[in-house]
């Protein structure tokens, strides 16, 4: 009898333990330092609990808890509308919105618990702000000396937007700023028409400098040889001069070497050719040298 008496205790005790724990997960929750902690106490907001560790409330469904991200979020812009600039220009713009949760209560009463219902009434807010800054400046505003004035101004502008989300803006940047698809294809098209056209003044211009260099080469090379052709002839004259003057001292030491070198000169000259024919008295005066006589004998 004993045996099955103690099963029975040990049976309620166990009860009893499941029974505690189930009150005391009721009734205690942990608040992590990422979180904020919303009791509700039926359907309304009884407390926000800012400061992390271990919490109580009341078991349901007197109380239940709501836990929210207290941790900065990213809000990317949903899509791309193009936006005129001051001289209507149309630019397509890629921002993004740092944000996090500064009221819980407020923004509770706003959006609810879901993120995406903040960031759906939220776009719209932030797409409108860029509107007003960017149609106040022009593309070379946007694109290079105003761009972080554009995102401060944005920021400043969602300040008051943002108090009454419940939320506080963090930081705004412009991620890309491009021209629409029509027009960044036409400013493609007249870029590669102005690098063509540089292209072609460059290849004239080159063309240009090419033949004068070449027409200054020919004209230092016929320079070069009228000075060479004339030196040549320079010299060739001294040489004949003093050939000349060597042929007369010679021949004036010895007029009858000189008339059997005349007639070796006129044989040469006569029988230059193998196929040359010339009919002539053998026994006359112009063979004389051939036949061992002496000329002028």
């Amino acid at each position: 009898m004993a045996a099955p008496m103690n099963m029975n205790r040990i049976g309620i005790f166990v009860a009893g333990a499941l029974v505690v724990l189930m009150v005391a997960s009721s009734v205690v929750f942990v608040v992590d330092q990422r979180q904020v902690g919303v009791v509700y106490a039926l359907g309304e907001i009884k407390e926000v609990i800012t400061v992390p560790g271990l919490k109580f409330k009341l078991p349901p469904p007197f109380q239940n808890v709501v836990f929210l991200d207290k941790r900065v979020q990213t809000l990317d812009s949903p899509e791309t509308r193009p936006i005129f600039t001051a001289e209507k220009k149309s630019l397509v713009i890629d921002w993004l919105v740092k944000w996090r949760i500064a009221e819980p209560r407020q923004f509770i009463r706003n959006n609810g618990t879901d993120f995406r219902n903040l960031e759906n009434r939220l776009a719209p807010v932030v797409q409108a702000a860029f509107n007003e800054e960017i149609t106040k400046r022009n593309v070379a505003s946007v694109l290079a000396t105003e761009r972080e004035k554009v995102m401060n101004d944005v920021q400043t502008r969602l300040t008051d937007e943002a108090q009454a989300f419940g939320i506080e803006i963090v930081d705004v940047r412009i991620k890309r700023v491009d021209f629409v698809a029509d027009i960044t294809d036409s400013v493609y098209r007249r870029m590669e028409s102005e690098r063509k056209q540089v292209a072609n003044e460059l290849r004239s211009q080159g063309a240009a400098d090419g033949e004068k260099v070449r027409a200054d080469a020919d004209r230092q090379r016929e320079v070069i040889i009228a000075e060479a052709y004339r030196e040549a002839q320079k010299i060739k004259g001294e040489g004949d001069a003093k050939s000349s003057a060597l042929y007369a001292d010679a021949f004036g030491r010895d007029p009858q070497f000189a008339q059997f070198y005349r007639s070796l000169e006129a044989y040469r000259a006569t029988f230059r050719d193998r196929g040359d024919m010339m009919v002539i008295d053998p026994s006359g005066e112009f063979f004389r040298a051939m036949r061992g006589g002496t000329l002028g004998k």
